[in-house]
């Protein structure tokens, strides 16, 4: 089979054979690719896949089942489905395990199918299970327009949330009010603390993808018992300053995490648990993926440029022709 090799930072077609199957696996023929800012980090040297996994780039993929594991009972050859992998989507046929794919919806592109799984299962994941969020609560999402980010705003609506994010430009900001968020902040033209003190904000729950001096800035606007949660370090690996006399006044909780290295137990758990609170809004729309970009998968290193420029609202996504 055909796959997206990386050779000095530099991605390439390759050949390999086609990944085996065990037995509570299936086999799925890639039809889309959602690009992720991991697959940079991997391709840079930075982020390893997990020991066992494959070395090929991609975490979410959509396609079709072409092979069952000796154990599936519950898929058929055929089904369009989309999910999660520890790696190996930027190939032509990826294995997933059974319990970390879903049925696309009727009605959904393949290109809409690859835009959801990571995105989706990470925001649920932060909001849902680290952030403890509960009906009517107020939530401050960093980087609001990314594919976390906005994944992040429309569940946050669902429960009749408050929802204040950041965004870096006027169109990004435009996206997040579309997709409901009640205030959004451009962080490039006014200072998001001094906004969000000038008007009052208390967070109970903050999403965050910057890190670095942003833990501090976080703190400053953290409700009492807010849950902060970091999916990222894009400000910096360090905080050169944290108010703990703070955090002990709000009683402050500080989470961080990552998905990819999550065991498959934790990663069914949760793609059940997601689905089955989800799955009737993606099947009515109500929720639904953005999409920033389509391009055919040869168009790899533009798709990945898009994501290291920071100038997508929303997903970036492959087709695998």
């Amino acid at each position: 089979m055909q796959y997206i090799a990386v050779n000095n930072q530099a991605l390439s077609f390759s050949t390999t054979d086609k990944p085996q199957l065990h037995e509570n696996q299936c086999l799925i023929k890639v039809k889309a690719i959602g690009i992720n800012r991991a697959d940079i980090l991997q391709k840079q040297g930075k982020y390893p896949p997990p020991k066992g996994e494959s070395e090929i780039l991609g975490l979410e993929v959509c396609g079709e089942i072409v092979e069952l594991g000796s154990s599936v009972i519950n898929w058929q050859l055929g089904q369009k489905v989309f999910g999660l992998v520890a790696g190996g989507a930027y190939a032509e046929y990826v294995v997933i395990s059974a319990d970390h794919m879903m049925q696309l919806p009727e009605g959904y592109s393949i290109e809409q199918g690859a835009a959801i799984a990571e995105t989706f299962l990470t925001a649920y994941q932060s909001l849902m299970w680290l952030g403890d969020l509960a009906a009517e609560q107020k939530v401050l999402i960093h980087a609001g327009a990314s594919g976390v980010g906005s994944a992040a705003i429309q569940i946050a609506k669902s429960l009749n949330c408050y929802v204040v994010a950041t965004v870096g430009n006027e169109a990004k900001k435009a996206a997040c009010i579309e997709l409901g968020s009640d205030e959004v902040i451009n962080y490039k033209e006014e200072d998001f603390i001094a906004y969000c003190k000038e008007n009052k904000h208390k967070f109970n729950v903050i999403i965050d993808v910057v890190a670095g001096d942003y833990l501090n800035k976080n703190i400053a606007l953290a409700a009492l018992d807010c849950r902060i949660v970091i999916l990222s370090m894009l400000g910096g690996r360090y905080a050169q300053t944290t108010d703990i006399a703070r955090m002990l006044l709000n009683r402050v909780h500080i989470k961080a995490s990552t998905l990819r290295n999550r065991n498959d137990v934790y990663k069914a758990k949760l793609c059940k648990a997601f689905w089955q609170d989800f799955k009737e809004q993606f099947a009515t729309q109500k929720i639904t993926p953005l999409i920033d970009t389509i391009l055919p998968w040869q168009q790899c290193e533009q798709a990945h440029s898009i994501l290291e420029n920071n100038e997508n609202i929303g997903k970036v996504v492959l087709k695998v022709d």
